[in-house]
């Protein structure tokens, strides 16, 4: 069996090198949810992508950033403006 534990730590590191990347494919991943979704759960799915990006260490960090400037406001991003 695989582990896990070191393919995570793995992505993690990857991730933390390309952090442009990361939060570009997360923005496109919300999108098409939203999408998706007709904008029925923006909120949860906003929520859903700034986990993601702090949980790869990528949230707020390179020059994309467009979902995850408001660290700390829970729910409080584009979405629901």
């Amino acid at each position: 069996m695989p582990n896990f534990g070191k393919l995570v730590d793995k992505a993690k590191q990857l991730a933390g090198k390309h952090p442009d990347q990361v939060n570009k494919g997360v923005d496109k991943a919300e999108q098409a949810a939203e999408q998706k979704t007709g904008g029925k759960y923006d909120s949860q799915i906003q929520e859903g992508g700034d986990r993601a990006e702090g949980y790869l260490g990528t949230q707020g960090q390179g020059s994309q950033g467009q979902g995850s400037q408001d660290q700390g406001s829970q729910g409080q991003g584009p979405a629901n403006q």
